[in-house]
C-alpha cells in the first residue's frame, strides 16, 4: 500500500523537481497527487513501497538540511548586498500601493468598531 512521503501543499516548485530526481535517482516508485479543482485533496509524492519508507525518508531528509543550509547562506549573502526588499523600499517603490491598503485597512477598523459602538447603544 501505498504511503505518504512529502506533502506538495506550499513546497516550492525547485525543491519539488529535487524531491523528484532524487526519487528516480534512487529508484523509488512514486507517484503524485494533486489537489484537485477545489483544492481540497491532499497534494503530495506517494511511495508505492511501503518497505523503502525510511530509506526514502533518510533521502529527503537529508537533502532537506542541505537545503536549509543552502537558502540560509543565499539569504545572508543577499541581506549583506542588501539585495532583501524591506518595507521600507516597497513604500519607495509604490507609496500609492502603500496608503491605498493602509485606508482600507484603516476603513475595515473603523467600520468595525463602529458596529460594535452601535449595538452598544
Amino acid at each position: 500500500m501505498a504511503k505518504l512521503l512529502f506533502k506538495l501543499r506550499d513546497a516550492p516548485e525547485d525543491e519539488v523537481d529535487d524531491i523528484r530526481e532524487l526519487l528516480t535517482q534512487h529508484a523509488l516508485d512514486f507517484y503524485e497527487t494533486s489537489a484537485g479543482n477545489w483544492g481540497l485533496s491532499m497534494p503530495g509524492i506517494w511511495l508505492k513501497d511501503e518497505q523503502r519508507f525510511d530509506e526514502a525518508r533518510r533521502i529527503i531528509d537529508e537533502y532537506q538540511k542541505s537545503r536549509a543550509v543552502r537558502m540560509r547562506a543565499e539569504y545572508a549573502r543577499l541581506k549583506k548586498e542588501g539585495k532583501i526588499k524591506t518595507f521600507a523600499d516597497r513604500i519607495k517603490e509604490n507609496p500609492l500601493q502603500v496608503i491605498f491598503f493602509l485606508a482600507i485597512i484603516f476603513m475595515v477598523l473603523y467600520l468595525q468598531v463602529k458596529l460594535v459602538m452601535d449595538i452598544g447603544k
